[in-house]
């Protein structure tokens, strides 16, 4: 069976639908509908960064999405403070999913660094007044202070290389 295109006129509105779906907590219609965005539309910004996101929305749901399957979208953004920020995502999420899944809080704290890593290359590239990476970093501390002291990797200790 083959995928029907959509029309490019519909693109404002489908990524309306992805947004909607995204609070409905439908990550999976919603990394579809990018999907079909980017085949009519493969330069469509906003509609690689919702799908990244909603690849990550997943990560806690679907044990076969893993960090590679985000990591080309991200890749593929056009702006270095964006892809820098969007790749602090996926490794913060997939370092949450990880903790969710009860795994060694030295895999999850390794993730949560990496994540920091490039939060801090994102605040170096952040457009003026937008303090997101900032507030990604503090949520990434304040998430590995709650993690037992003994199994806790520091934000400058050297990350495994997963890729």
């Amino acid at each position: 069976m083959n995928l029907k295109a959509i029309s490019q006129e519909s693109v404002p509105r489908a990524l309306e639908l992805v947004e909607r779906y995204r609070l409905l907590n439908e990550a999976e219609q919603a990394e579809s509908i990018c999907r079909d965005i980017l085949a009519v539309d493969p330069n469509n910004q906003s509609a690689s960064r919702m799908l990244l996101l909603a690849i990550c929305d997943q990560f806690d749901e679907r044990k076969d999405l893993v960090v590679q399957d985000a990591q080309p979208v991200a890749a593929n953004l056009a702006d270095d403070y964006e892809r820098h920020y969007f790749t602090g995502i996926i490794y913060e999420r997939y370092g949450r999913a990880k903790l969710h899944e009860k795994q060694p809080y030295t895999v999850v704290s390794d993730w949560i660094a990496r994540a920091m890593d490039e939060f801090e290359k994102a605040e170096a590239l952040r457009p003026a007044h937008d303090d997101a990476a900032i507030l990604r970093w503090n949520t990434c501390v304040r998430m590995l202070e709650r993690l037992p002291v003994s199994d806790r990797v520091a934000p400058e200790a050297e990350a495994f290389d997963y890729a």
